[in-house]
């Protein structure tokens, strides 16, 4: 019977009871172990036409990887070495000193059938060239850390904007109750540039923020006081919970259901859930020594990030659908990020040294478990390098200034013809001058492939259809299976 107010009332007659219980009591059944398996979600929703992917795992390099030393191989700079770069303008650097150009410091080769040419700073990357969807042809706004590092995250140089994980959140829903939608995994050595609005909601309701996880690997809880610090009984635990849920919606009902309170409510519901979620799915100790050993969590120098890698693919098993982790933390002394103003050798030796092995295995572990036909792998930095050195303009110095002209990405998994490059820089690698690739592109691409359009996908705010990609963005087709 309705129980709604002014409402006539209505008894079932026992063909209806019946057909309720065979239907009705059936469906919910059916729909409760859904939610349970993972498998659906009251907060899932539809796309917008077919995807291919269904959740992302988002690397991002910070600092700027330098792409004349790892994946976009330029014979001219060995021969050109020590030569001043011929150019029709004085080059506009962060710093303001053009020295001569220097040859990469690692060795290129041609990998896997593709033949995609990777040097031999990631030799365990090389080995799944095959997987990978390299993009030559970067551009940038800007070659400051901070701009570029939120324009790389939110496709705006201004903070206060969401980021693509919070839009992804935003279009696709939840899959699981147990474990947000978008979480996050910073480098245990510090914050990116930046720091927490790299993973701000900016606009979009509160409940689409990332949640950041400890990375650190030590002791303690994986999310800060996510355990009260003393035991509860479970009797005043209930009453309290049943109390708390009565306010909480007197209030809510009082105060017209403010997004930014909801938004705390569901965080708090959800915190219940994760009590139980966080310990399992961060506790890596049930997995082979096989996986740990791929991983490198028996190394030192790869510990933290291949953690963070296995922690990536337990959530995503798990129903998370957005991922995002950070190699590197912003400024300090000496750096803790892939910004090799001053010895690329020594930088980028370390700095890869610490995920070539891990993200490697990410790539390997999700093939071999059938995942990486809709997990979609993005592998990315706010900017380049620059192929001259940071020094006096007739010396080769050790170390490369930013460079927003031309850098390189790439992408793997789901929905992309894997094994090729896409776009070309100069015969420097200075400039992007083949189909240049701003990150609107980037960002209206990795949309797609998650079944959403990128024109659609919007949120109205101060009289503004806002949109992840602004008012630009186009599908780069050419990079689709």
């Amino acid at each position: 019977m309705s129980t709604e107010p002014n409402m006539p009332q209505k008894t079932m007659d026992r063909r209806e009871f019946l057909h309720w219980v065979k239907c009705g009591l059936g469906g919910a059944a059916v729909g409760s172990l859904l939610m349970r398996d993972g498998i659906a979600s009251p907060d899932a929703r539809a796309t917008h036409f077919k995807p291919t992917a269904s959740r992302v795992i988002h690397i991002c390099l910070c600092g700027g990887l330098s792409q004349v030393d790892s994946f976009d191989y330029k014979p001219e700079l060995y021969r050109l070495h020590g030569k001043s770069l011929e150019a029709d303008e004085r080059p506009d650097v962060f710093f303001g000193s053009v020295g001569l150009l220097r040859q990469p410091d690692w060795n290129f080769k041609q990998h896997g059938s593709s033949g995609l040419w990777i040097s031999d700073l990631f030799p365990n990357i090389a080995t799944v060239a095959d997987e990978l969807t390299v993009i030559n042809s970067m551009i940038a706004e800007s070659s400051s850390h901070t701009p570029a590092t939120f324009q790389e995250s939110s496709g705006f140089r201004l903070n206060g904007f969401p980021v693509m994980g919070s839009w992804v959140s935003y279009g696709l829903g939840n899959a699981t109750d147990q474990l947000p939608t978008y979480v996050v995994l910073p480098d245990s050595r510090g914050m990116p540039a930046g720091s927490t609005s790299n993973w701000s909601n900016g606009f979009l309701p509160a409940r689409h923020q990332g949640v950041p996880f400890r990375t650190d690997g030590g002791e303690g809880n994986a999310i800060s006081n996510l355990f009260p610090a003393r035991r509860i009984a479970q009797d005043v635990e209930t009453d309290s919970r049943s109390l708390l849920e009565q306010m909480n919606r007197r209030h809510l009902e009082a105060h017209g259901f403010e997004d930014a309170f909801a938004a705390r409510i569901t965080s708090y519901e959800l915190a219940a859930q994760m009590q139980l979620a966080v310990p399992e799915v961060t506790n890596v100790s049930g997995e082979s020594n096989a996986t740990r050993e791929s991983y490198g969590l028996n190394r030192e120098e790869t510990r933290d990030f291949g953690r963070s890698c296995l922690l990536a693919r337990r959530m995503l098993e798990r129903g998370v659908r957005h991922v995002q982790l950070f190699s590197g933390g912003s400024f300090g002394s000496p750096r803790i990020n892939w910004d090799g103003h001053e010895d690329m050798k020594r930088n980028h030796s370390r700095e890869a040294g610490r995920i070539d092995q891990p993200v490697a295995a990410l790539i390997k572990d999700l093939r071999q478990r059938g995942m990486l036909d809709d997990t979609l792998i993005l592998f990315t930095s706010e900017f380049g390098r620059t192929p001259f050195t940071q020094s006096a303009a007739d010396k080769v110095g050790t170390g490369r200034d930013h460079n927003q002209t031309g850098f390189t990405v790439w992408m793997a998994g789901a929905g992309l013809q894997p094994g090729i490059s896409y776009g070309a820089t100069d015969d420097v690698g200075y400039k992007s001058v083949e189909n240049p690739v701003p990150w609107h592109d980037f960002h209206a691409t990795v949309l797609h492939l998650l079944g959403i359009d990128h024109e659609r996908l919007t949120y109205y705010h101060n009289g503004i259809e806002r949109r992840l990609t602004n008012v630009h963005g186009k599908v780069l087709r050419d990079l689709l299976a």
